[in-house]
Formats: structure tokens, sequence, C-alpha cells
């Protein structure tokens, strides 16, 4: 069963059409990557999924029914404008959050000194929220986040302002909550992240969905008739059925001419005696294909 389940939800600002007929879902275990560029609709359909807007039409069933009070301790909600309180104590901060989310002094105490030391913030526990660096901010809203255990984790631009270290570890810590059978929606303008993290990914612009599915599925959609390939030696100057090579790293893209078929490239290759490490369909960047998309939407949008 889905844990979240979007179906046909539109939301109006004044004359904006903040989304329009949107449907989805997300599954226990699972990462999520809801995308799109700015101004696309994410963050109203994140909070429609909160219970903060409501949808004009449409309906949003979470954990098998309507959003209720309850519910919401099993979310973790990490928004792209952080909410930490600046002028206390680090600890006192993430303790004060966590109460909100229904847990008791006995439950925070352990709890969060094992995120402190996890995400390297002990030493910073008793200085003021103000004092910290953003990236030490940062780690502290991600703690909020998940220091209740929560099984719907929303977050909304995790990596802002952390190293690659820290990065690594987030990264890390997501996949894990996947492993244990949370459900994580994730949006971010990192795609090389949704290339690792996410199982599934929706794209969508002008508030409507334009891309749904897996990564797999989507990269084997915009997939061209080029293939990449890596030899154990350099390649023949001119191979048949090939119109164009092209080396980038060790790897070549054999641009092929326009009726030829990879598996004949690939049996000219072998013939010649050419001993390869790689050969696959090649497909676009996950990165490549958003900007494609998003500018043929506007392109039609504009006529």
């Amino acid at each position: 069963m889905s844990l979240v389940e979007v179906h046909n939800i539109s939301k109006r600002f004044g004359e904006t059409q903040a989304v329009d007929n949107l449907s989805f879902e997300v599954r226990p275990g699972e990462i999520f990557g809801l995308l799109g560029p700015n101004g696309a609709g994410k963050t109203t359909s994140i909070r429609m999924i909160l219970d903060i807007f409501k949808p004009d039409s449409g309906e949003i069933n979470i954990f098998g029914g309507k959003m209720e009070e309850e519910k919401k301790k099993l979310v973790g909600y990490l928004p792209e404008e952080r909410g930490l309180y600046q002028d206390i104590p680090l600890q006192r901060c993430l303790t004060f959050l966590a109460a909100l989310k229904g847990m008791s002094e006995t439950e925070i105490a352990p709890r969060l000194n094992e995120y402190l030391e996890q995400f390297d913030l002990l030493e910073a526990r008793d200085k003021k929220v103000k004092e910290l660096s953003k990236g030490m901010q940062q780690k502290a809203q991600l703690i909020t986040t998940l220091i209740h255990d929560p099984q719907l984790v929303i977050i909304d631009e995790p990596f802002t302002s952390l190293d690659p270290v820290n990065t690594e570890m987030v990264k890390d810590m997501l996949e894990a909550k996947r492993n244990e059978g949370k459900a994580i929606i994730m949006s971010t303008h990192q795609m090389n992240q949704v290339e690792e993290l996410c199982d599934r990914i929706l794209l969508i612009d002008h508030g409507k969905r334009v891309l749904y599915g897996t990564l797999k599925e989507i990269q084997q959609s915009f997939a061209s008739q080029d293939v990449m390939v890596t030899p154990l030696v350099d390649l023949p100057e001119s191979i048949e059925g090939v119109r164009e090579i092209r080396k980038t790293n060790g790897r070549y893209r054999l641009v092929l001419e326009k009726h030829a078929k990879p598996n004949l490239v690939l049996k000219n290759l072998i013939n010649n005696g050419t001993d390869l490490v790689e050969f696959e369909i090649a497909v676009p960047p996950l990165n490549e294909i958003f900007i494609q998309v998003v500018k043929k939407q506007d392109r039609g949008g504009n006529g």
C-alpha cells in the first residue's frame, strides 16, 4: 500500500495556477524525488500533503486516510526555509522541537545525544544556534527532522551548506532510513544526488506532471541509438555503422549512422578484434533530461 496518495490535486493563488491536476504516490521503503524548476509547484504540493494548504480540488490520503494531528507526529519535515530558534543553546532548541513531536524527556536525551555525536555537534551543544555555521545549522535541522523516527520524511534541499564529508553521511543516513521501510520525499536541484539516491522521480513544471517513474525508465525513454564503449586499446579510426567517435575520460561515445543498429556495431568491433570492457546504450544524465524537458515545456507554454 502506498503511504502517500495524491489524486488530481489543484491549487490556485489569484491568477497563478500553482498546481494543476497533479497525481502521484509514495511508497514505504523508497526515496522519491520531487523535482522541478523554481516556481514549478513543488513546495505548494508538499504543503498540501502536510495539510498546511488545502487543495482547491482533488484528494490526498496519507497513512491510509486524511491527514490528522496525530499523523503529523509520524512526519519529519525539513523545509527549505530553516526554522531554528537562534537565541537559545542548540541542545535546548533541539530538545524543545523534539518535545513538540510528542517525545518525552527520557526518550529525547539519549537519542539526541546519539544524533549530536553522529553529526559531530556534541561540542557545540551549549552554543547559541546563531553562533553556529550554516553547515552546522543544517545538520541541526536534519536532527530535528529525524529525531522522532518519522515514518514519512519530507526534505527540501537537504544538502545545502554541507561539505562533501557531511553530504556523504546524510546520504548514508537517508539510505538507512529507506532500508528501514521509511518513505522519503526529497526535493532538490542537485541532479547527481537524485541519480544516486532516488528510486522513483516526479518532475513537475507549471504545476503539471511531465515525467514520472523510475530513473531507469525515464533515462531509457530518452536514450538515443548511440552507444558507450570502454575498450582495452584505442578504437580504430573508422567503424562500420558509426558516424562519429567522441572520446571522454577513457570512454568512447559512438554516434551511429541513421539506420545502424547497436548490436551490429558490437559485432563489427568484435570481428575487428577490439577487446571491450564495457558496451552499453548511451543514456543521458538526469540533468540533461531535466533541462531538455523544462525547455520544451517553456516553448509550449509560450505558444
